[in-house]
């Protein structure tokens, strides 16, 4: 206020001390550790996939804003560099040098900066770029690498395929002992960075409590041999379901407002995420559920807004 008259800008009035800068290097500090790990099970080709991945988001991201005749530095705010690292977490860690880039520019110009650029894209960018590769170059898509230390180099089998599922333990899912892409299989790393997000309220529990809790509890009813049978630990620890729950759902543009919202939102991915899984023809559906609740959000948004405040019916 100056004098008499009233300074007015538009809402929100309350603001969060975080920027978005902030946040996009906080979550991106709190994936370090599946990265790491990702390195570590599969070797160096996972920081090749990484490293070309990240650069390649931020270049088109850079070229395309300056299409748009805005400042290209735009693109330094963390979020291009952030797809680029989902979009690498969501990929097998052998893989021409080419598909990560075309993965980049498809999560960076068509899900994003078609739309607005960040804060207008109705679907999860990164998530966009992994599902085009994966109905473009199945092979690619689905050619596993076994940890360094297997004595088979490459396997087409992981966790969720059926006739790779009896192979593995627990203990194996749980730190990542076996073929995936290289951020989702090692849980404990993501279950680190899940905490650190939980606990610096980054995210909040609403949408990967529920969506984790609607896959463990629908696949114990329908995923076994006999109802209230299935091996709902099994399905928490495989695939990307983990990965997903805490840092692609979660993602602040593509998620509902509002709490009852966000449960929505969760319930919703898990369902689509089981469906899938047991009744679909590929094995995951992580990414699939997440993108198709990303069509639903304005309409759950729509439904669930909270009254405006001194609103009386």
């Amino acid at each position: 206020m100056s004098g008499n008259n009233f300074t007015v800008s538009p809402a929100p009035h309350i603001r969060s001390g975080l920027s978005t800068r902030a946040i996009m290097y906080l979550v991106i500090l709190a994936l370090l550790p599946s990265g790491v790990a990702g390195i570590y099970i599969y070797g160096f080709s996972s920081l090749r996939v990484i490293l070309i991945s990240m650069i390649s988001c931020v270049v088109f991201e850079a070229a395309f804003l300056k299409l748009r005749n805005r400042d290209p530095k735009i693109a330094l705010d963390g979020s291009a560099l952030l797809t680029g690292l989902l979009l690498a977490y969501n990929l097998p860690p052998e893989m021409p040098f080419w598909l990560p880039v075309v993965g980049g520019a498809v999560s960076i110009i068509l899900a994003k900066q078609i739309f607005g650029g960040l804060g207008h894209n109705i679907f999860n960018p990164a998530l966009v770029g992994r599902v085009f590769l994966q109905i473009s170059w199945p092979v690619y898509m689905t050619t596993w690498k076994n940890p360094r230390w297997a004595v088979d180099a490459v396997s087409t089998a992981t966790p969720l395929a059926k006739e790779g599922a009896p192979l593995f333990n627990y203990m194996d899912l749980f730190l990542g002992n076996h073929g995936g892409c290289i951020g989702e299989v090692c849980i404990l790393a993501l279950a680190v960075g899940a905490v650190f997000l939980l606990v610096m309220k980054i995210i909040s529990w609403h949408i990967p409590f529920t969506f984790i809790g609607t896959v463990m509890l629908l696949t114990w009813i329908f995923g076994g041999d006999s109802m209230f049978s299935g091996d709902f630990t099994f399905h928490l620890l495989s695939g990307g379901l983990v990965l997903g729950a805490f840092f692609m759902a979660t993602d602040y543009v593509t998620r509902p407002l509002t709490k009852k919202g966000k449960i929505i939102f969760g319930i919703g991915c898990g369902i689509m995420t089981v469906v899938i899984r047991l009744r679909g023809s590929y094995p995951e559906g992580v990414s699939y559920a997440i993108l198709f609740m990303n069509a639903v959000v304005p309409l759950i948004d729509r439904y669930t807004k909270t009254r405006k405040y001194g609103l009386q019916k």
